[in-house]
């Protein structure tokens, strides 16, 4: 069987086999038992969560998400002055938020995503100016 890992944001497809005393147990989605599978020939693959192409992006105008998840709240507002290490919003995965902070000081220009939406790891979600 053919699984997808992500690991420090890089994608692997990996190929598990399980023991025989394995075998006839379902195995569940969220959680591996160690010892019960082995993996072979791990090779990087494109990220899915990768960027759309975005066309020339200044990445130092804008702030990705480093991870997959749901957005649970926005504190920045478009037009809002930030320094570094501002919450400009909180992201839900695996049930523990993690806060986005501001990477520079600068104004706010676009808010991509709202409370509730669902976001890709590397996707814009805050823009400056």
């Amino acid at each position: 069987m053919k699984l997808k890992i992500t690991l420090e944001n890089k994608v692997y497809e990996v190929e598990v086999e399980a023991t025989e005393a394995e075998a006839n147990r379902p195995i569940p989605g969220y959680m591996i038992q160690p010892g019960a599978v082995r993996m072979t020939g791990a090779a990087p693959m494109a990220a899915a969560g990768a960027p759309k192409d975005e066309g020339n992006v200044d990445e130092a105008k804008v702030c990705r998400s480093p991870i997959n998840g749901i957005v649970v709240k926005v504190a920045a507002q478009e037009g809002q002055q930030i320094q570094p290490g501002d919450t400009l919003l909180i992201l839900e995965a695996m049930k523990m938020e993690t806060a986005i902070t501001a990477p520079n000081a600068g104004k706010v220009l676009k808010v991509r995503v709202g409370a509730g939406d669902g976001v890709s790891a590397s996707q814009i979600l805050v823009d400056f100016e």
